[in-house]
């Protein structure tokens, strides 16, 4: 993995018309930024200040950063407790014996720690607003001001779980936007052009940098110029301290059905190692944000799951595929679908290097794909689903084919929002049948619940939960 400060960049330097507008990098973003330059390198310092906008910021974000981790983690054990007391009394109200007042909360498992707590976010998105000092192109995260709700852009300077390195690249990028002549993006009047920054790394410390940019019609030739700002400054100018990997240059059009990502400079994927594992990861392709906490995530996954070489893994999952990459070799087969965009090839560039044979990808729509995984079932075979949703947990569709088909007795069901609509499909899954909503087969029941804390000084976890009929 090269460094773009080491290497020419991935495409030519575009012309410039003059000189860029510093003379040494460091010197530069000393005058562009003058209360940052020292620390232009490094964090900034921060100090509680009741009511000041840094602790009103990671008060939102990182409601829990004031308590030592083991008061952390009690707090978020006693929110699960809660959410499995609520599903026991729904079910209790549909006659279900899981309903009985401590029956799943006596299946919860401890807490399992995130190895890391501190600056363990992977990827991170900062906006570009207005300051609480006036500035109009701050980068950062985005707060209300108390009645008035004007959106206003604290720097994410003192945040614990941002890590220094991404830091760097947003005090930076705010330094690029001190610079250019083109304004940022407005949401208020759809107005202007710079917009968001993504920043990704690895535990390797190979840093990818996204800039999201509004052309507003804007002719490709035009685009030029921005472009080459953009990509001298993180290469030869100021930001080259950022020591970027890779630098991606995103056109937000209305129109577009994906995403486009333009590499400007450096490898165009950034690569993840695990134990006996190397994952691919695209600009916009979906990874697991606690490097460090993937493989305890991945191991408890496999230890509820009971694989042999003689299962066959169903996952209907989406993201990138990495949680069944990283059990194939512990089964006999696995089947893929809910992949989507860059996931997809990510997924099998990773299974093709790490000489996974017995993974395969079906795309379609999981209710209609399943009967058809199913005939691939060989006889003698144990079968094993997992689903790993988004924040917004599984629709309606998904849950009924779950549910309606017989063969289906072991479910894992790994949750990053489980107080979200993942307690609904908890219960949809575990209370007796409703023809009413389609809900004819066997119910599952809730064998085993294990958090893991993928997301210290906050109020998140992953939940891995076992249903078996």
């Amino acid at each position: 993995m090269r460094r773009l400060g080491s290497c020419l960049p991935g495409v030519a330097l575009l012309s410039r018309r003059g000189p860029p507008p510093w003379g040494t990098p460091r010197a530069w973003l000393g005058s562009a930024c003058p209360e940052k330059a020292a620390a232009a390198p490094a964090a900034e310092e921060w100090s509680p200040e009741p009511g000041s906008w840094p602790e009103r910021l990671a008060d939102l974000v990182t409601p829990l950063w004031r308590l030592d981790y083991e008061q952390q983690l009690r707090v978020k054990t006693d929110a699960l407790r809660g959410l499995l007391q609520w599903l026991e009394g729904r079910l209790r109200l549909l006659g279900s014996p899981d309903g009985e007042a401590g029956a799943l909360c006596s299946r919860l498992q401890p807490f399992r720690p995130s190895p890391v707590l501190h600056g363990y976010r992977n990827k991170c998105n900062f906006a570009v607003r207005q300051g609480p000092d006036g500035r109009p192109r701050t980068v950062g995260y985005v707060l209300g001001s108390g009645r008035e709700q004007h959106p206003v852009c604290v720097g994410p300077g003192h945040l614990k779980h941002i890590p220094d390195a991404h830091q760097r690249v947003a005090r930076c990028y705010q330094a690029f936007l001190e610079q250019t002549p083109l304004d940022p993006y407005l949401d208020s009047d759809a107005s202007g052009h710079w917009h968001e920054l993504t920043v990704r790394s690895t535990s390797r410390g190979h840093t990818m940098a996204i800039v999201s940019f509004e052309p507003q019609g804007l002719s490709p030739e035009e685009l030029r110029e921005p472009k080459e700002e953009l990509q001298e400054f993180f290469t030869r100018g100021p930001g080259a301290v950022c020591e970027l990997a890779s630098l991606y240059f995103q056109e937000r059009a209305g129109d577009q059905q994906q995403p486009c990502y333009q590499l400007l400079a450096g490898d165009s994927h950034l690569f993840e190692d695990l134990p006996g594992f190397k994952f691919r990861i695209s600009p916009g392709a979906f990874f697991q944000i606690n490097s460090a906490a993937v493989e305890v995530l991945y191991r408890v996954v496999g230890e509820l799951s009971g694989m042999d070489p003689n299962t066959l893994l169903l996952d209907l999952s989406q993201g990138t595929g990495a949680t069944s990459l990283s059990l194939a070799p512990h089964t006999s087969q696995v089947l893929s679908t809910g992949l989507a965009g860059q996931a997809v090839e990510d997924a099998k560039w990773t299974a093709a290097f790490n000489g996974i044979t017995n993974w395969e990808f079906h795309a379609d729509h999981v209710e209609n794909v399943v009967p058809q995984l199913l005939k691939s079932q060989e006889a003698g075979q144990s079968l094993v689903v997992m689903v790993d949703p988004s924040r917004t947990g599984l629709n309606c569709q998904v849950v009924r084919a779950i549910r309606n088909c017989t063969a289906i007795r072991t479910l894992l069901f790994v949750s990053c929002y489980p107080e979200g609509k993942a307690k609904r499909n908890f219960l949809e899954l575990c209370c007796p049948p409703d023809p009413g909503k389609d809900l004819l087969g066997e119910p599952f029941v809730l064998r085993q619940a294990v958090p893991v804390d993928m997301f210290p000084h906050t109020q998140h976890y992953e939940l891995v939960v076992l249903f078996t009929r």
